[in-house]
């Protein structure tokens, strides 16, 4: 049995074991596909204190490399659930279980994908969900963004700001964001609007040139330089749902202390409730859940 599960191996959840591991005690890290989570999409990550410039893949790798440094064990396992017990929580990863007398949920969120072939393939190559992460790559340049409701349209006022053409690309005849937003787009007279268009397919080879659109009048080829995806996000917390109880949009309903209704199970990172979702604050969670998992752990042995 472990002091702490993590659940997770992204920003939040490795600082969460750096964290842990600093106060002594014992941890145990699974992840189910990537170490470094949503961050090794990014191909430059120039917002992150102290690194003017680092790839995520580079930052995942030296996030990893400091917990596991520390004594962390890692295992690539997909957890299913938690069932709480009496000075123990099981951890369920298919026919397979581990104990621990606390876990930390740092699942994160997935952005919502287009669905569309070579998706994953470009992405960090012209393909992108995060507008803050990877705007600057397109200054003078021309991009589209997916998408119509508030998160799209932020986006799409951000990158109009630097780049010399954006296209909004809705899937409906009318925006679903607020009036103010449209209304500041439209007096910009770098920004055009399709409306009632989808995404049929990616064009180029090593790196993004243009999207085919399915439109009313038939496909129609679409040069770009970039593309944004801003169409949401998706937090698959359901099997978590016992132990923590989930928001109306299905995240962890749980504020910046990181606590949830199970004595000894504490949340970080994206999956949580909150306003801004970086690499930054990310890491803040996790130090705060490692800390209050810690403090939870000294106050009942």
């Amino acid at each position: 049995m472990v002091d702490i599960a993590i659940v997770g191996a992204g920003p939040a959840g490795l600082t969460a074991a750096v964290y842990a591991r600093r106060a002594g005690k014992s941890v145990l890290v699974l992840e189910k596909e990537t170490f470094g989570g949503q961050v090794t999409f990014s191909p430059k990550i120039e917002n992150f204190p102290g690194s003017p410039a680092i790839s995520g893949n580079e930052l995942a790798d030296k996030l990893l490399d400091q917990a596991m440094n520390m004594g962390a064990d890692v295992e690539m396992e997909e957890v299913t659930a938690i069932r709480p017990g009496e000075g123990c929580q099981t951890v369920v990863c298919g026919d397979k279980t581990f104990e621990a007398k606390s876990v930390i949920l740092a699942v994160g969120v997935r952005h919502r994908r287009l669905g569309v072939a070579r998706e994953d393939e470009l992405t960090g190559s012209g393909v992108s969900y995060c507008a803050v992460c990877d705007g600057a790559f397109y200054k003078g340049q021309s991009v589209g963004v997916v998408g119509g409701g508030n998160s799209a349209l932020q986006e799409a006022v951000l990158l109009a700001d630097t780049c010399s053409e954006v296209t909004v690309l809705q899937n409906l005849a009318f925006l679903t964001g607020e009036a103010a937003l449209i209304e500041r787009l439209k007096a910009k007279p770098n920004v055009h609007f399709l409306y009632e268009v989808t995404v049929d397919a990616l064009v180029g080879d090593d790196a993004l040139t243009g999207v085919v659109l399915n439109t009313p009048q038939g496909k129609q080829e679409l040069a770009l330089n970039g593309l944004f995806v801003a169409i949401g996000l998706e937090p698959k917390l359901a099997p978590f749902a016992d132990v923590a109880a989930l928001t109306d949009r299905g995240y962890f309903d749980a504020d910046e202390q990181c606590l949830t209704k199970t004595p000894g199970v504490f949340v970080a990172g994206d999956c949580r409730s909150k306003a801004i979702r970086q690499i930054t604050t990310a890491a803040a969670d996790g130090a705060v859940a490692a800390l209050a998992a810690v403090r939870w752990l000294d106050e009942n042995p």
